[in-house]
């Protein structure tokens, strides 16, 4: 998204009560991808780029689709709105919409395939003959101006310096021309401007911009348009432009639901109990991922970083969390991630820092650092500028599936060691929310998972030193107990704060992570009755004081007194995250109990159902596309990151775990 698009949202929805002005939100529509490209088809077909984390290319920056008659070059052209309606082709990627025209229907077939995407446009149902309009803007090397244009009859390059980028028809064009930009008059307007803008129509025309209009004839009804990304160095101008035309002329309705149908993330099989959710889940997770198996935490909405830190790079925490949710969910149902599970650790392996740790975030498509604000490690100074939940987390799904990972396990056993204080917590860092800083009883859990999994392998040098400190950080939990509340604190405030030493007594989902971390545990040490009616307490009493249920929705908020991204909304707004993770840590809690035959486990089972309906198809949090969108008003509306991974793994996780112990029936 450039400044142009920006300004423009931001002048459409600078007054909304929910919506953030200025972004690119992916809450309505569905992506198509599969561990290349990110392409999202929005419900008026149109489609955009979110591929730069995971390709290193930009391509699409915007576009716009409509039909006029053949048979009249002056007719007006009909645009798709955002009243159509779109599906999933037969649970795979491909995304079909459904648009109703002043000149009939016409459905438009979207799915991308590594560096392809091809559209395809069904206007045979139309009661006359009909011609595709598409606007097509392109932003090679993340450029909106200085980009260039090549017209080769049926197909257009785009280019600036390194990154090229190719449409062809495989109609052809009856007209193509560029479009340039207006001045800063146009830019300063605070009317919305339409697109594309008015301009010269001379086929010839080449500004200096990534836009193009072109004018595609149907063959019985049909046209098919395919944009192509790549550099200068990866694929020479003749072999790029035999791809985009292989790709527009082979792949008709036909060839892209056979294709779908062999491409895309594991079938699950649909008599899984909620196969539906699985479905999405290990879609999601799929076209999320890039060149390296590492997955962006969510599309990028947020270019400018007007209200967000990005979302479009790996954060270990999220990453690795999501690996180790899968791992469990894959143990249980069989559902072949075998590649997934390795791609992970190899590429965790390939990321550790020397001392052990890991960074704050890299990039997806070569792994490399990419900026952030948590690098402490890397840098000189106090170190407080580290999250250490972060390498807890890797350490924890490594521990438990890279058996040949021993210098690496070393490593993080050590780099997590630096980070335990001589009391048994971790030293004061950052949270997992990334807004605070202070000794947290997250980063506490993360720990207590991450030595009780490396104590759990029995490797020599490993296990024995392991099971030592997870002990310790056992014991040393109890300094976090707020007895008057029944929870454990949020943290202890760290050493620069005023209140320093003190507990910040709020409750705060991530402290949900307590759960998992104690069954964890229990396979390599002993849980006490004390601690287990701790952590029943801890849990029923974060749900129900994050618990927000209004006319429109209902779930968890994040934490107490949360302000972020509320807009003109009085409090906290619910988070699929917070929400999932309840149903996690409940249903964790309830396979404890079930192990050792205490009838807690019932009253456990029935809160993670209820909180589980929540996030599953059909239930408030859930979009109809199946996504989980990060956060949602009160009011029902969606916000930020969409799709958001974390959720849906968490989702994934939590029914394969309900299903093993027989808790998703009442």
């Amino acid at each position: 998204m450039h400044l142009r698009d920006a300004l423009n949202d931001y002048n459409q929805h600078r007054g909304d009560r929910t919506r953030v002005p200025g972004e690119r939100r992916t809450t309505t529509g569905r992506f198509s991808g599969d561990g290349g490209r990110l392409v999202h088809v929005e419900t008026d077909g149109s489609i955009r780029d979110f591929s730069y984390p995971l390709v290193g290319l930009a391509g699409i920056a915007r576009s716009r689709f409509g039909v006029r008659p053949a048979d009249g070059a002056d007719a007006d052209v009909t645009w798709f709105d955002a009243g159509a309606t779109q599906r999933w082709c037969d649970g795979t990627a491909l995304v079909v919409t459904d648009h109703e025209t002043a000149y009939g229907r016409v459905v438009q077939y979207d799915l991308t395939l590594d560096d392809v995407h091809v559209t395809h446009f069904d206007a045979s149902a139309a009661g006359r003959s009909l011609e595709v309009v598409a606007c097509v803007g392109f932003a090679p090397d993340g450029r909106d101006t200085r980009v260039g244009q090549l017209h080769h009859g049926d197909a257009v390059e785009v280019y600036h310096a390194e990154e090229t980028d190719y449409l062809a028809s495989a109609t052809g064009f009856e007209a193509v021309r560029g479009v340039a930009f207006g001045g800063f008059d146009e830019l300063l307007d605070r009317t919305p401007a339409e697109y594309p803008r008015g301009g010269s129509a001379t086929p010839d025309a080449h500004p200096l911009s990534g836009d193009v209009v072109c004018v595609v004839p149907t063959d019985a009804g049909a046209a098919t348009l395919a944009t192509l990304l790549t550099t200068r160095a990866d694929r020479p101008r003749e072999a790029a432009l035999d791809a985009v035309r292989a790709a527009a002329r082979d792949r008709d309705r036909a060839s892209l639901e056979r294709v779908a149908d062999r491409r895309g993330p594991p079938t699950v099989d649909p008599d899984l109990p909620h196969a539906d959710a699985l479905a999405a889940d290990l879609r999601v997770l799929s076209s999320l991922s890039g060149r390296t198996g590492l997955r962006v935490a969510g599309p990028d909405f947020d270019p400018y970083y007007a209200h967000s830190g990005g979302y479009g790079y790996s954060w270990f925490r999220d990453d690795s969390e999501i690996s180790r949710f899968l791992l469990e969910a894959d143990r249980h149902f069989d559902l072949g991630l075998d590649d997934w599970h390795a791609r992970s650790a190899a590429v965790y392996r390939e990321t550790q820092l020397d001392d052990g740790t890991w960074p704050h975030r890299v990039w997806p498509f070569d792994a490399t650092l990419a900026p952030g604000w948590a690098n402490a490690r890397l840098e000189a100074g106090d170190g407080v500028d580290y999250q250490a939940d972060q390498t807890g987390s890797v350490a924890a799904f490594l521990a438990a599936a890279d058996g040949d990972g021993r210098e690496t396990l070393e490593r993080a056993l050590d780099g997590l060691d630096d980070g335990l204080a001589a009391d048994g917590r971790p030293v004061t860092c950052q949270n997992a929310w990334e807004d605070t800083t202070g000794r947290f009883a997250h980063t506490a859990a993360t720990f207590l998972e991450a030595y009780s999994a490396l104590a759990a392998t029995g490797m020599d040098g490993v296990a024995d030193r392991a099971a030592a400190r997870a002990e310790r950080v056992y014991d040393a939990l109890d300094d976090l107990w707020v007895d008057d509340r029944g929870v454990y604190a949020l943290r202890e405030y760290g050493g620069d704060h005023e209140r320093a030493g003190d507990l910040d007594g709020r409750c705060d989902s991530a402290t949900l992570a307590l759960a998992s971390a104690h069954r964890a545990y229990a396979r390599v040490g002993d849980l006490d009755d004390r601690r287990l009616d701790r952590l029943v307490s801890h849990v029923e009493t974060v749900v129900a004081e994050l618990t927000r249920d209004t006319a429109a929705v209902a779930g968890l908020v994040r934490y107490e007194g949360d302000e972020w991204r509320r807009r003109e909304q009085e409090r906290e707004k619910i988070w699929t995250v917070s929400t999932a993770w309840g149903a996690h840590a409940a249903a964790t809690l309830a396979a404890i109990f079930a192990d050792r035959g205490d009838g807690r486990a019932d009253r456990l089972a029935a809160t993670a159902r209820d909180l589980l309906a929540l996030v599953l198809p059909g239930g408030p949090l859930c979009l109809d596309s199946g996504y989980l969108p990060e956060q949602v008003f009160d009011d029902g509306t969606p916000d930020s990151a969409t799709p958001l991974g974390w959720p849906h793994a968490l989702r994934l996780a939590t029914v394969a775990l309900m299903d093993e112990y027989g808790l998703l029936e009442r």
